[in-house]
């Protein structure tokens, strides 16, 4: 039987944490047991240790994984807390919501200008920004949810902890050198550690609020500004207007207020107009008008505020004594002259020694009773005499303000006080009898611990309010840069004062930050041009801004000059990053393959575009090639090119040509042209109807010596002509040779037979045939030309006899047509009728056509046997 470890170590059961550790600490530390009753008890024995060991370890598992999740959600809250969470994808949107939302009030019910919101603004995108807002007094970040602390001077943001340290040693260190009865007496201020701002003690803070001091502790929501209640401000406007701030609770400054209001310009001359009560002095422009202090001129200046200038203008004016006159400004009428007022006084004896005064001079300075100089006697004298010296002693207390003066009166100061005394030291510890005007100071060293709490005292003969410890602090600030420099103290340091400059690489562009946060900061962004040489074969590199790190890559034109003459036109490509593979080989397949490593080398320019006109070997077009591949080629056209037969071009594919003859046509085939083996396919004479019996051949074709077979004009007659007599006959010609010298079978439109021989064409319209002619009434007749007739150029009226036949017989068709009505039979009425006599072809056209006829079809016959 197996161990219950060994079961576990083989899968066959499942294990629990800390199972295999116990297992292998128990087979460590016992042997194998015995077999029998004592081997059956160590087993028992060994089984209960184990489960005591498991029960431990899944005990300290589950402490260990409380203590990881505590850890973990301590971690998850920190990240969350942080302003940094605003530097996510969405943080930009959020801000502005939020910051339109809190200017809403302002710029929408009272049409403020949102331009005067800048500077609040300002303050409330570093509320927003990851390490923007820095605690000036620990030199930290200021996260959403600690509790903060603002100046209503500088409107800068510390951590509330750090601000009550702060207060709490600035008074120390102002109270500490006073005793002990000064002390309480006076309410020392403390100051704010940026703008030194003074506070009272009673004002300094105990309790975190909201900037605007509604909300005690407001709560983190992450759609308002950072330690925001959200409510209105309404806080009063500085300086007082009477309305308040319509902002939602911001950090930094409260805009100007955009109320509305009715006032009046400065000098009042104008009517009320309303303005913004941020701006409601206003000027009208006009001339003051007010009365100056000179009370004889007015003010000119343009509507103002304030008291009015001086008088700007000049009179003469005479001085407090009245002896001299000058030109001076008006609105200093009063001066004095550089000259002693000399009057005589009253006595007679002195003259007056001030100078240029005003009023009566007064009397004589040495009339009246006058002290001697200890002042024990009085003596009236005349003005001209000395006052003496009385003989009694001086009595004057020294300046050790204990003994008197034991001279006799004298003039002058007394002498020091030369009495021994018996005096004690500084300290109290020793006394000592010497003069009175000498201090006595033992040599005895304070031993008492200064203020500071570090050093001892050390001064000789001290009287026991020591002074403050005049040693440097010299403990490192917060910023770890510098060393404190005032004197031993207690608490914490002040912030540091210095400012350090951080730079942007090129040194130009410098912000000053704390001392410190130079190592948090980021550079300032430069606007001046990258000034480092540039490393690759150009004299100058692109314009880019200041910057750390290596310049970018650069783009300009590589302009190298290739082997054809041309100037490279990519990019520059001397410092190009190039992939490195199969530089180390794996030493087996354990040894995992290790990142492509990329160096920096200068390319090969790539081959050359440029465009080069190239003509086809077939001379046939001219197209742009790229530069390194620029050599004839073959269009795919045919050849063209004109073959020995002169009628035909080369068929083959665009190919080269040699010439033969220098001075021959370019166009002309060659020996690698085809040969021409067509019939000839010139064009014939007009007219002929025969091909070339020749092949494709130069120059012109022989004459065509065959008949062709015609119709006459009249198409009644075939003919048989020569192809060449047609073809090179002219108009008058050809219609002598195609005519068959017979009449014209055509009927003209006037129904005669035409009279021309055969022609080609119409025929013409004058025919000539005699026709007979009657009047209307059918008894008179004249021969006339056909033509003439339908022209209508010949007429035939009725004469005198015409018409009294006509009356005759319109009397006599009257009596009928009477005798008719009468029932008489009528009679019949002759017609009278144009007999019109008839052409020898009208009478034989019938006898004619029909043999005529005959014939034709005939001949038709024949021809298509024949053709058969």
């Amino acid at each position: 039987m197996e161990a219950p470890w060994r079961q576990g170590g083989r899968g066959r059961g499942r294990a629990r944490p800390g199972d295999e550790l116990a297992a292998r600490s128990g087979a460590a530390a016992r042997p194998p047991a015995p077999r029998g009753r004592g081997g059956a008890r160590a087993a028992a024995a060994g089984t209960i240790g184990e489960r005591a060991s498991e029960l431990s370890s899944l005990k300290k598992f589950d402490e260990i994984k409380k203590a990881n999740q505590a850890a973990a959600k301590k971690l998850v809250e920190d990240q969350l807390s942080s302003s940094s969470e605003d530097d996510d994808e969405d943080a930009e949107v959020k801000q502005g919501k939020i910051l339109d939302k809190t200017f809403t009030i302002y710029t929408s019910q009272t049409d403020g200008d949102a331009s005067e919101l800048e500077r609040t603004r300002q303050y409330m995108n570093e509320a927003f920004q990851s390490g923007a807002m820095t605690c000036l007094i620990c030199i930290a970040s200021v996260k959403r949810n600690q509790a903060v602390w603002s100046c209503c001077g500088c409107f800068c943001i510390f951590h509330l902890v750090c601000i009550q340290k702060w207060a709490k040693d600035s008074l120390f260190l102002v109270s500490s050198p006073l005793t002990d009865d000064d002390f309480g007496k006076k309410d020392y201020p403390w100051p704010c550690p940026k703008c030194r701002f003074e506070y009272k003690r009673s004002e300094t803070p105990s309790r975190y609020y909201c900037y605007c001091g509604k909300v005690e502790n407001p709560t983190v929501d992450p759609w308002l500004v950072p330690h925001s209640c959200g409510q209105i401000c309404e806080r009063e406007f500085k300086p007082s207007c009477g309305h308040k701030c319509l902002l939602l609770c911001h950090p930094g400054p409260c805009p100007p207020c955009p109320k509305m209001v009715t006032t009046t310009c400065h000098c009042k001359k104008a009517k009320p107009v309303p303005r913004r009560c941020s701006a409601k002095e206003w000027s009208c422009r006009l001339p003051c008008g007010r009365t100056l202090l000179c009370g004889q001129h007015v003010c000119e200046n343009p509507c103002h505020a304030g008291d009015c200038q001086p008088c700007p203008r000049v009179s003469t004016q005479r001085c407090t004594c009245g002896r001299q006159t000058a030109e001076r400004l008006c609105a200093s009428p009063q001066w004095q002259c550089d000259q002693v007022c000399g009057k005589c006084l009253p006595c007679g004896n002195h003259t007056c020694e001030q100078v240029c005064h005003a009023g009566p001079c007064g009397d004589c300075p040495r009339s009246g009773k006058r002290s001697c100089p200890c002042g024990k006697t009085k003596f009236t004298l005349p003005c001209t005499e000395d006052v003496p010296t009385c003989g009694d002693s001086c009595d004057k207390v020294l300046e050790c303000g204990i003994h008197k003066c034991s001279q006799r009166c004298h003039r002058g100061p007394c002498e020091i006080c030369r009495q021994e005394v018996e005096k004690q030291c500084r300290c109290g510890k020793h006394t000592k009898r010497m003069p009175c005007h000498k201090p006595y100071l033992c040599e005895t060293k304070c031993t008492k611990i200064r203020d500071c709490q570090k050093h001892q005292c050390r001064r000789k003969c001290c009287s026991g309010n020591c002074p403050p410890c005049d040693q440097v602090c010299g403990r490192t600030l917060g910023c770890r840069n510098h060393k404190c420099p005032s004197g031993c103290h207690r608490g914490s340091c002040n912030p540091c004062p210095e400012t350090v400059d951080v730079k942007c690489n090129c040194g130009k562009t410098v912000i000053k930050v704390p001392c410190g946060r130079e190592r948090t900061i980021r550079p300032p962004k430069c606007k001046q041009l990258c000034s480092r040489p540039p490393t690759c074969h150009h004299s100058t590199q692109e314009k880019h801004y200041c910057h750390f790190g290596r310049c970018p890559p650069c783009r300009q034109p590589c302009q190298k000059t290739l082997t054809c003459g041309h100037l490279c036109p990519v990019s520059c490509h001397d410092e190009a990053l190039v992939k490195q593979t199969g530089l180390h080989q794996s030493a087996g397949p354990w040894e995992q393959p290790s990142e492509p490593a990329f160096i920096q080398t200068a390319l090969p320019c790539p081959p050359c575009e440029v465009p080069i006109p190239v003509e086809c070997l077939g001379q046939h077009e001219v197209s742009p090639l790229p530069c390194h591949s620029a050599h004839p080629y073959s269009c795919k056209r045919f050849c063209g090119r004109l073959l020995d037969c002169q009628n035909h071009t080369c068929m083959k594919e665009c190919h080269h040509v040699t010439k033969l003859n220098s001075s021959a046509d370019g166009k002309k085939a060659g020996p690698e042209c085809s040969q021409c083996e067509e019939e000839c396919t010139k064009p014939r004479p007009a007219g002929c109807p025969h091909r070339c019996v020749l092949p494709c051949h130069p120059g012109d074709c022989p004459s065509c010596l065959q008949m062709l077979k015609i119709k006459c004009h009249c198409k009644l007659s075939m003919l048989y002509i020569e192809c060449l007599k047609l073809t090179c006959a002219d108009l008058k010609e050809k219609e002598l040779l195609i005519s068959c010298k017979n009449q014209c079978p055509k009927e003209l439109p006037c129904g005669h037979r035409c009279k021309e021989i055969c022609h080609s064409g119409s025929c013409p319209l004058n025919c000539s045939q005699k026709v007979k002619l009657r009047c209307l009434c059918k008894r008179l007749k004249k021969e006339v030309q056909c033509s003439k007739i339908q022209e209508g150029k010949v007429s035939l009226e009725c004469d005198a006899l015409c018409k009294e036949m006509k009356r005759k017989a319109y009397e006599a068709e009257l009596e009928a047509f009477e005798n008719r009505l009468k029932g008489r039979r009528k009679n019949k009425r002759r017609r009278d009728e144009i007999e019109v006599e008839q052409s020898s072809w009208q009478k034989y056209k019938n006898l004619i056509m029909l043999p005529v006829f005959g014939v034709a079809v005939v001949m038709v016959a024949w021809l298509m046997v024949y053709n058969d």
